[in-house]
């Protein structure tokens, strides 16, 4: 009886000490786990911003053209009979190009000369008359009436000649006409005509194009406010002094290779094009070799130098509406979004010129679903860590 009444005693003893611990473990768990889960603070890692000097590239779309391009037009009507070039080929100043049926030319300066002939015969035998009639006048043999209309004779076969030298002068420009020379040197276009083809000094459409590429310029547009920072950035009272401080520009072609001889600004539009609020540069380049050639096009970019400004890693902001932000952590390690101005990129950090201060610090990377207010572990940055080193370039 007492063995049957321990070993009840024994059961119920082990099962409350089975449920208290069942209890406990329950009860303290919980409460454990809740207060870790509230007080749970993410940690993220943070930079301070640094002031630092670096070299801005910005890039402006480009359209380059030889120094001196030239429409070749024929000045007279006629058959073209000679094409003595071929398109691209190089051509020096005074070679001929084409050549125009010239047999009507020939003839209409034989007949000018004929003219001419005649004319100063005419001047001739007015010329006598007048001085055939000097001594008669003299000694009133004859009327002074006479003599005045000798000398008006005269005078009128003097403009005659001097007309048909003229027109000797003329027909043998005409026939120079027939015979097109190169103007300039240079590289040939398109040759739209044939041999054959009948051409006009008043056709719309030019034989070819004369390009002098020895030199290339590349015409592109920057915006206005551009502008202001460009006017701002280099030193000088004038658009010419300044232009003269702006240091060697470089050119990247289609391809994205860099163009190996670096060029020079030298010349801006005197207005603003209303339509697209921008204002037209030109940069000249070398062009020795004739690598370039008119309609290609490229990319000019040009350095500024910002010294003490401040720079955040690209991948450090976020996008939103067109504006870019940061997340800045403020004394008791809170977060809040703020705006950054960005004058430009350099290799991966932005440029900002408003938003930021030296100082201030910024959470690196984790902020994609950080509200603002959010209390955060923040976890410097070590300075050998890539954020750091772009940081400071």
């Amino acid at each position: 009886m007492l063995k049957r009444i321990g070993k009840r005693a024994g059961r119920l003893a082990l099962g409350v000490t089975i449920l208290s611990l069942s209890l406990s473990g329950c009860g303290g768990g919980g409460g454990k786990g809740g207060a870790g889960a509230q007080q749970q603070v993410p940690s993220l890692p943070v930079m301070k911003i640094e002031s630092s000097s670096t070299v801005v590239a910005k890039q402006y779309s480009a359209l380059l053209e030889g120094v001196v391009t030239v429409e070749v037009r024929p000045q007279v009507d006629g058959t073209l009979q000679e094409i003595a070039v071929d398109e691209g080929a190089f051509v020096k100043s005074g070679q001929l190009l084409f050549g125009i049926d010239d047999r009507v030319y020939r003839e209409d300066l034989k007949s000018a000369v004929a003219a001419q002939s005649a004319a100063k015969a005419a001047l001739e035998v007015a010329g006598i008359e007048v001085e055939r009639l000097r001594p008669l006048v003299k000694n009133k043999v004859v009327s002074q009436i006479q003599l005045k209309q000798a000398l008006a004779n005269h005078r009128s076969a003097k403009a005659s000649l001097e007309q048909a030298e003229a027109a000797v002068q003329r027909a043998r420009i005409n026939l120079d006409y027939t015979r097109i020379k190169a103007p300039v040197d240079g590289y040939i276009g398109d040759i739209p005509f044939r041999i054959g083809s009948l051409v006009s000094n008043n056709q719309a459409e030019q034989l070819t194009t004369l390009t002098d590429v020895h030199e290339m310029r590349a015409y592109f547009s920057m915006s206005e406010i551009d502008f202001v920072r460009f006017k701002q950035q280099f030193p000088g009272s004038s658009i010419e002094e300044k232009l003269a401080a702006v240091p060697p520009v470089t050119l990247l072609l289609a391809d994205g290779s860099r163009y190996p001889s670096e060029g020079r600004l030298d010349a801006v539009s005197g207005q603003f094009d209303r339509s697209t609020a921008s204002v037209m540069f030109r940069a000249t380049f070398p062009n020795a070799d004739g690598m370039l050639r008119s309609g290609n096009t490229g990319k000019v970019s040009i350095a500024n130098r910002y010294d003490n400004v401040v720079q955040v890693p690209q991948a450090s902001t976020a996008d939103l509406q067109d504006r870019i932000f940061v997340f800045k952590v403020s004394e008791d390690n809170s977060v809040s979004r703020a705006p950054i101005t960005v004058v430009g990129k350099s290799n991966s950090n932005y440029v900002v010129s408003d938003g930021l201060e030296e100082g201030d610090m910024i959470v690196v990377s984790g902020f994609s679903r950080l509200p603002d207010g959010t209390v955060i572990d923040p976890q410097p940055l070590e300075e050998g860590s890539p954020d750091r080193k772009e940081q400071h370039r």
